[in-house]
């Protein structure tokens, strides 16, 4: 018993030395834990099989990620540290350790440790089971490298959460959230549909802020929206942004710090419904900001919302691109810290979010040159007042990129001088003058749809962005599949090339019914000129289902293969029968690969045949509502 002692003392003097108890936002716990859902995860984990309840040495959980849990078993001797197949709890350390974390794994993510021995020869292992996970596996870092120490519980929980399955199964967790979340600002706070997302962002801004953090609990309902629209405007004095953004951001979110429901007091809400809504946050999405850094949060959780909404976002023209979209474009274009990209139709800036995390996934991506993208590399442009303020707020937790987001339409000439480089959107024999440009390296957009008026359909969109972007510069634009074959085509392949088109899956952007395809052009050389065949690519099935209250999903995790094998395809411009083709195309061909394929008849199946015939009556219904 002493030696086991001297072990758990070991874990105790590391735990110290890495400010485990110092930080009152960690709660380790010795052979207990007063955690009721810890508790009950463990009442039946006896490794003796005798129903009494169980507990690992150490409990360790965190505030900024409820979801995840530390345990660590202890022996006394490297000896007992693990059995050759891992099935004797009572004897062995990481036998132990993972006999737990199973338990645990049901309703947590585990970072089971197992150690053994003295100081002297200690022996350390730690493993991760992502919840709902039965199979565990080592605990790796960001880079690939496999963790043989405890380290801090920073570094430790981003660790797991760059695992994919804890990504994928956080992802469906944050999903059936937003739903509980619309639900109770509908049901409970009488919020609008806009109003929603804005009380999301403004929360998480507020959020960041370790004074609102620690004491929005202590004020009373009446006197939290003043406390919480104070601590958004501190954050955006201290964000640099000019006076003028300021104003046009800050305000969208006066409107909830004057509603009427928000500062009440009820018998339900004793602190009031902001306090309720801003607890919920806290608990369930801001570790998504502080500790993992992975979500897109204001983007998901807004598009979450227009699902709901009963075809609100058809009726706005607001047509907000999936996350795997938005990685997609990044992808395709290869963002770099060294580009400059422009999104003409930000929303919530799911397209330059995107872009800076595959920026800063290069390996020779710098801090510096990250910082400097942040500051420089991001260039964003929204008309609605609601969505640029939702934008910046997403710049700002994101922590930075919101100085260069202009309020107004991309059609404004001013923000387009700010922004194009005289030389390069001149004549073509002018563009081509050798020249220092600083006009954007990328372009990429999701223009509103169906807008009414003529002069500002989707094609003219796809204009102006390619005329604000320098000589061969790359971009990408999402639009509805009518672009790929009414009129309006001349004016781009005039001045532009196109350099591939990809026919994506008919419920892309479901419950929006839209047909779409992404098409790529090489700015400001004339598509005659470049002598170029255009590929075309049979995009159709992305791999996701529609799963009920959850929308379209990678539910089989199949995506990212699926996605790769699309992007070699590209890059390599490689041609196979029933998916991708070249031809040279003009304003007056179809550009959709459905004209051009040959289908390979030998894997064809009755599920296809059926498919297709779905496909194109669909096609075929929006293609006319379109017009």
């Amino acid at each position: 018993m002493g030696n086991e002692r001297a072990t758990e003392d070991l874990v105790d003097d590391r735990l110290r030395q890495l400010g485990y108890y110092a930080d009152d936002r960690i709660i380790v716990e010795k052979q207990k834990s007063q955690n009721n859902q810890i508790a009950d995860a463990l009442r039946k984990s006896s490794k003796r099989g005798s129903g009494k309840v169980g507990f690992p040495e150490f409990i360790i959980t965190s505030l900024d990620a409820p979801d995840t849990v530390i345990v660590i078993e202890c022996k006394a001797s490297v000896k007992n540290h693990e059995s050759a197949n891992r099935d004797r709890p009572v004897d062995f350390a990481v036998d132990g350790a993972l006999h737990y974390g199973r338990f645990l794994a049901i309703t947590h993510t585990v970072i089971a440790i197992a150690v053994s021995g003295t100081k002297a020869d200690a022996r350390w292992s730690i493993f991760l089971l992502p919840k709902e996970s039965k199979a565990e596996q080592p605990l790796l870092s960001r880079h690939g490298a496999e963790i043989t120490a405890l380290a801090s519980m920073s570094d430790m929980l981003v660790a797991a959460a760059f695992d994919p399955t804890v990504q994928h199964r956080r992802q469906i967790d944050l999903i059936d959230f937003s739903s509980t979340m619309h639900e109770f600002m509908r049901d409970e706070a009488e919020l609008e549909e806009k109003e929603k997302p804005l009380a999301v962002a403004g929360s998480l801004i507020a959020l960041l802020d370790p004074v609102f953090q620690k004491t929005y609990d202590d004020y009373p309902a009446d006197r939290l929206p003043e406390f919480w629209i104070k601590t958004i405007k501190d954050a955006l004095t201290r964000a640099n942004l000019p006076q003028g953004k300021q104003d046009t951001m800050t305000q969208p979110f006066t409107n909830i710090e004057v509603h009427p429901e928000l500062g009440k007091a009820t018998l339900r809400f004793p602190k009031g419904l902001l306090n309720a809504i801003v607890t919920m946050l806290a608990e369930q999405v801001a570790p998504y900001l502080t500790i993992y850094h992975d979500f897109d949060v204001v983007g998901q959780f807004y598009g979450e919302f227009l699902k709901y909404t009963g075809g609100d976002g058809k009726g706005l023209g607001i047509v907000l691109t999936p996350r795997h979209v938005t990685e997609l474009f990044a992808m395709l274009a290869n963002v770099t810290v060294d580009d400059k990209v422009l999104d003409p139709c930000s929303g919530t800036g799911g397209f330059l979010i995107s872009s800076l995390k595959h920026a800063a996934s290069h390996k020779g991506a710098t801090d510096s040159a990250v910082e400097r993208f942040k500051r420089d590399g991001m260039i964003g442009i929204e008309q609605q007042a609601t969505m640029f303020a939702l934008s910046a707020s997403n710049m700002i937790l994101r922590g930075d990129g919101k100085a260069n987001l202009h309020q107004g339409s991309c059609f404004d000439t001013a923000i387009a001088t700010f922004i194009e480089c005289n030389v390069c959107s001149g004549p073509p024999e002018i563009a081509a003058t050798p020249h220092e440009c600083r006009a954007p390296t990328i372009g990429m957009l999701n223009p509103p749809y169906s807008k009414s008026k003529a002069d500002l359909s989707e094609l003219r969109f796809v204009e102006n962005m390619l005329s604000m972007l320098r000589r061969g510069a790359t971009g990408i634009a999402i639009i509805p599949v009518s672009c790929a074959t009414g009129g309006g085509r001349h004016g781009l392949l005039e001045r532009h090339t196109l350099e591939a088109v990809m026919s994506m899956p008919p419920e892309l952007f479901y419950p929006v019914g839209v047909v779409t395809c992404i098409m790529v052009f090489t700015a400001h050389i004339p598509h005659a000129a470049s002598k170029k065949k255009t590929w075309f690519g049979y995009w159709r099935d992305d791999t996701f289902v529609k799963v009920k209250n959850r929308g379209r999903i990678d539910r089989d995790g199949t995506w990212p293969d699926t996605r790769d094998r699309w992007l070699e395809m590209y890059r390599n411009r490689e041609v196979h029968a029933g998916e991708s083709v070249t031809r040279h195309v003009t304003a007056d061909d179809e550009w959709l690969a459905e004209a051009y394929i040959e289908t390979d008849y030998s894997t064809l199946t009755e599920a296809d045949f059926a498919k297709v015939l779905r496909d194109y009556a669909l096609f075929t219904l929006r293609g006319v509502s379109d017009e």
